[in-house]
Parts: structure tokens; sequence; C-alpha cells
């Protein structure tokens, strides 16, 4: 784990491309109180998180040369205890620069790199379940394997076309017909053909205690509804049997800090499907219900290993998330 975390007075935070998880900043705000300071920045000055942060900065694309350097400016500057992202395309930058970060006293709240590229990776996360004896949602990069198997009625139409890497539900196509997916295999490269997966889906929300490396806390939520990739309504449910697959992917995977994990049960049996090793959209369910992740992250951040809280949540809280507004004078 990190055992070279410097704790000293004053414990600021660093929440990197912001955009409108305002939640999110709001959470860690309100933990730290008087303790410390939450930075936000984004590529965008009209990213509206940015401004319930106590500060912020607009800072160049994270393909940018001159972007790390702009953000580990930023750490010194401010005396950041402890930076996350909160989209895919940056968390391989961060663990991958993760010494970069500890070397200024900077904790990333992150996987190691080769856990990340895994889970950004749809067909290398699909390929490592298997040989781990996890259930999984079928998924073909060989087309003609795929169409085979139909032949064979391993797999039926419809099924899912989506990038290998993607996120945000960004190009993904479901699709009826042979025709249809030879259309999007010449229009695009990296693409994956996956089962549509019929019966009850399922979001965890989980934390691994980076001074522990123990998973101190589980949320599940049933999924009511999901708006652009992301869960817009939803039910906390809870689930021995699934906290029991869940704790054992975890400690087998090799996480740490916080991840979000998508799962479907068909006939009675549990299908892991995604993990997106950050907080996932629908983390302010498991807050508001007192699953308290930023608590947990200042804790360690402060040199404090946190108590195992997996399942302590009320059932039967619903989530519905709806449109706010935030305005700036310019």
């Amino acid at each position: 784990m990190y055992d070279d975390i410097d704790v000293q007075t004053g414990t600021n935070i660093l929440i990197l491309s912001c955009g409108t998880r305002n939640k999110i900043t709001q959470y860690f705000k309100k933990e730290l109180a008087s303790k410390g300071k939450v930075i936000a920045t984004d590529c965008s000055s009209l990213a509206p998180a940015l401004y319930d942060a106590d500060k912020h900065y607009v800072v160049p694309q994270i393909n940018d040369s001159q972007y790390l350097d702009t953000i580990l400016d930023i750490c010194i500057e401010n005396k950041v205890k402890a930076v996350l992202s909160l989209i895919d395309p940056e968390l391989s930058l961060l663990a991958k620069k993760k010494q970069d970060f500890l070397e200024i006293g900077t904790v990333p709240i992150i996987s190691d790199y080769e856990v990340v590229e895994m889970c950004l990776d749809k067909y290398t996360m699909y390929r490592y379940l298997i040989q781990n004896g996890f259930n999984t949602i079928k998924s073909y990069i060989d087309k003609d394997k795929f169409y085979n198997d139909v032949e064979a009625g391993v797999i039926n139409y419809p099924v899912f076309v989506k990038p290998i890497r993607g996120s945000a539900s960004i190009n993904i196509n479901k699709v009826i017909s042979k025709e249809e997916i030879e259309v999007l295999f010449n229009r695009h490269k990296d693409l994956l053909i996956q089962e549509c997966m019929q019966g009850k889906e399922y979001g965890a929300d989980v934390y691994i205690d980076i001074l522990s490396g123990e998973t101190v806390a589980i949320f599940i939520k049933e999924k009511i509804k999901m708006r652009a990739g992301e869960t817009d309504k939803s039910v906390s449910i809870k689930n021995e049997k699934l906290f029991g697959l869940i704790q054992n992917f975890v400690k087998k995977a090799g996480f740490k800090g916080v991840i979000d994990i998508d799962i479907f049960e068909k006939d009675g049996e549990y299908y892991i499907s995604e993990v997106n090793p950050r907080f996932g959209g629908g983390y302010p369910h498991a807050y508001e219900c007192g699953v308290n992740i930023p608590r947990m992250i200042i804790n360690n951040i402060e040199g404090k290993a946190n108590d195992e809280v997996t399942g302590n949540y009320d059932e039967g809280i619903y989530m519905m998330k709806f449109n706010e507004v935030k305005i700036v004078r310019g």
C-alpha cells in the first residue's frame, strides 16, 4: 500500500476533470470542513463542478504535452495531499505517473496502472474474468467467431457493439443482424460485440482502504433507469452472496481506492460486467445512505485505516436524479 503517506496539517484534495460531478465536489468540501480545501480542475471554464470547489483551475486538455506538469504544479502550490480523477481517459495517466505525485507528497487515489488498463479495455477485463472463474457477459472481438456461435445457438441477437475502450455509452449500438455488424466494423476500429444481458442490473460502490489494502465498504444498488451510461434512478439493496462475490473479485484483482462495479443477475447467478476504477456516476446514492467514501479517503490521507462498514446502510432507499442549474457571472 502507500506506506510513504506524509501526514501533515491541512488535507487538501484535488479533483481532476470535475465536469458536472458537483455532488462529489460538495461531499469532499463537507467532509473536509475546516480541515482542508477542495481544489478542482477542468479543461473547460463551463464545467459547473469547478464553482463548488474552494479553488479551481482551468487547465489544458489531458493529451496536451503540458498537462501533467500543470497538474503537478497545482499540487505543489496548494500542498495537495490526495488527487483523483472523475473521467476514464485520465485514469491511466494518473496511475502511470503515480510516483511523480508521491514524490511531491500527493497520493493518487487510483489502482495500479496494470489494473486500471485492464478495466479500461473491455476485452482484457472479459478474459481476466473468464480465466479467474467469474461469470461475465459473453464478448467477442472476432466477428467470425461470433457468427459461428450464433449459428451454434451459443448467443443470439440482439447484441451490443461498442468500443473496446470507451465510456459514457458513447458509440454503443444495439444491433439485430449480421449486416448491421458488418457496417459498424467497416466504419470503426477496435470494436467489441457483447451479449445483451436480460435481467436485473446492479451497481456496487466499493472502497479498498489504501493503508490496509482491505475492502472496507460495499454499497449495492439495483438500477431502475439509466441515462447516458449513468444510473438515473436506483434503489439500495443488500445481498450476502453479492457482497461475497465482490469481496472475492476485488481482492483477487488487486484494486485500490474507490471503484464502481456493474453486475447483472440472470437465473439467480451474478455476472460481472465492467469496472470503473473511479467514483461511479451513481455514487451520490451511496453517500446519501451513509456510505461515506470521501471521509474514508480523508482518513487514509491522515494516516488512519478505516473500519469495515460493508452493508451498514438501509435497504429500500431510492435515488432519483434531477436537473439543476449553476449560474456564474462573467
